[in-house]
């Protein structure tokens, strides 16, 4: 059937002269535009809706069981690699739970790959039933001060910028060049701009005239906002907010209350990075519908964020409301407080029922994603860490958080005249390996309010570089954990006493498992309780996450790339010892 003759198809079925393809009975529609709930019946053909409310007719019905029809949930901005999952499994995961269509940013993949990377995350999505629009990374990488696997330009993106699913320019945490007007940034913005297409935020405490350039640029959405100030500054200046709830940032219940009738169309829900334990526990964008709804916000509004605002704000056809010649993806829930999804459709095919799928697809992984742990000859002297003083800069952890301290503390030095963890209880060596073309460069320096005592945990996700990051209190342990995540070709290690207690195999980039979300978040959850009842880590902060943000160095305040310390707040290198 052609287009033309489907569209005169669907017509003939919204005036009723010819039966629907399933009509959904016994059913409440949620009418985002009015901000209304309407009674059904909601007929669907050739995978758009058709109407609702009228006496429909169809070849099939589904008895909704006076459940709620919503527009399937957006989630405004995602990175896939977080989750640990490819793609397809990441499909697998979120699509129960009512989440049909995601914002991908791939810049964890593009800063290992470059552009293999993206076209992978392309290909494996578009084998999947759910809806994967794709942001192209603007920071690769993230600063001029990481060593990335590769370098992304605008001549490199553009070549990907009219690919079927890829809707815009990722997150700019490069923000110093954008106020300053660096070339090559400026380079991206244009290539974005010549395409018409949107263009994502990061300014995390940017303010005042800063943050009036940034927006100058075209930017037009922020996921950072941690405060309700910094949420209205940036709705006053034009940008849609992204209320983060993932499972390191959570900044939904704090920005809640800046929420009015007169500002919520250009609010949307999203979750950035999220654990698949986290989300087979509590359930994925419905998680935040559930918080919003109960601290007080209105259902209806909590809806409209996770749907038609984030449909407008990256310009999704067909998506975010339920009306004539809309995709039917829908999801349908028995209530508005716990948002349990209870039948899940895309393009107007029921895909799960009661948290359980009911369709497949092929996993899928490319050749040019897998080997991506190049290491330099190693050994225990490799983490020796000589002192010039015994005043040094230091990370302090902060339990909870993405960002970290910048302190200033007194060490003691061992007989030789370099840093010993026995001789500076509380404190542990941490260190940051390039690991994509065995440049032999490894960033080394001091951790304080982690607490891992006797032993040492290796990783290769570390933001956004994604170089391998080890902490320990000895360079044995840390060498033995290092060989180990190496020859998995990435991912998670603890090792003790020369013993690795768990691990967990990354094959793909370093940084996701072809395995189930299930299989996944057994093995995490496994290693995050040896980590906890072996290690002495503090209880406060998570153990391996902790290490996956301790290198990004465009959140404060002081971070290790594998070049050396990085002062945020400054924006440059700073020293380890204090002169």
């Amino acid at each position: 059937m052609t287009k033309r003759e489907q569209l005169n198809d669907l017509i003939d079925m919204a005036a009723g002269r010819k039966d629907a393809d399933l009509l959904i009975t016994n059913c409440k529609v949620i009418d985002v535009y009015n901000q209304l709930i309407v009674d059904g019946p909601l007929a669907i053909g050739h995978g758009k809706i058709v109407g609702y409310g009228a006496d429909y007719k169809a070849k099939k019905t589904l008895d909704a069981g006076g459940g709620y029809v919503m527009p399937g949930l957006i989630d405004g901005h995602v990175h896939i690699e977080s989750s640990s999952l490819t793609p397809p499994q990441f499909a697998r995961c979120i699509l129960p739970f009512g989440t049909t269509t995601i914002i991908a940013d791939p810049h964890e993949i593009g800063n290992v790959c470059g552009l293999d990377g993206i076209r992978y995350m392309l290909e494996a999505s578009r084998k999947t039933p759910l809806n994967v629009q794709i942001m192209l990374p603007s920071c690769v990488p993230a600063t001029p001060f990481e060593q990335a696997g590769c370098v992304l330009e605008a001549e490199d993106l553009v070549k990907l910028i009219n690919e079927p699913g890829v809707k815009g320019l990722g997150e700019v945490m490069d923000y110093p060049s954008v106020i300053h007007h660096d070339e090559k940034m400026m380079n991206k913005l244009w290539m974005a701009k010549d395409h018409d297409r949107v263009i994502d935020g990061h300014s995390p405490g940017v303010t005042g005239k800063d943050l009036t350039a940034y927006v100058m640029g075209g930017i037009m959405t922020d996921h950072e906002c941690s405060t309700t100030q910094e949420m209205l500054d940036r709705i006053r200046l034009g940008q849609y907010v992204l209320l983060r709830e993932g499972s390191t940032c959570k900044d939904l219940l704090n920005l809640l209350p800046a929420i009015t009738p007169a500002n919520a169309r250009r609010c949307v829900l999203c979750t950035d990075d999220r654990e698949p334990s986290d989300i087979l526990e509590t359930g994925h964008i419905n998680k935040s519908l559930r918080l919003a709804v109960e601290h007080g916000l209105d259902p209806l509004i909590a809806i409209t964020l996770a749907t038609l605002n984030a449909a407008e704000c990256f310009r999704l056809k067909g998506k975010g409301a339920i009306a004539p010649n809309f995709d039917a993806d829908l999801l349908i829930v028995k209530d508005l407080k716990s948002f349990e999804a209870k039948h899940v459709f895309v393009a107007g095919q029921e895909v799960a029922r009661d948290g359980k799928l009911l369709v497949e697809w092929p996993d899928y992984v490319a050749d040019t994603v897998l080997n991506t742990v190049r290491l330099p000859a190693l050994s225990e002297h490799s983490f020796t860490l000589p002192l010039k003083t015994e005043k040094v800069n230091a990370i302090g952890v902060k339990p909870g958080s993405v960002l970290t301290a910048h302190l200033q503390i007194d060490v003691k030095k061992d007989a030789h005249g370099n840093f010993d963890v026995k001789n500076n209880p509380g404190l542990n060596k941490l260190a940051v390996i390039e690991r994509h073309h065995a440049t032999g460069n490894i960033g080394l320096g001091i951790l304080a309010n982690y607490g891992l005592k006797n032993g040492a945990i290796a990783v290769t996700v570390a933001h956004d570089s994604h170089n391998l990051v080890v902490v320990g209190d000895n360079d044995a342990d840390m060498l033995a954990a290092v060989k180990d995540v190496e020859s998995m070709g990435g991912g998670f290690s603890l090792c003790q006493n020369g013993k690795i207690l768990a691990h967990l195999a990354l094959p793909v980039a370093g940084l996701m498992s072809d395995k189930s979300a299930q299989e996944v978040a057994d093995e995490l959850h496994h290693m995050i309780r040896v980590a906890k009842e072996s290690f002495g880590i503090n209880p406060k902060a998570h153990p391996l996450m902790t290490l996956v943000f301790m290198t990004l160095p465009v959140i404060p305040e002081l971070k290790l790339t594998s070049t050396g310390l990085f002062d945020v707040r400054k924006y440059q290198p700073v020293e380890l010892c204090i002169e």
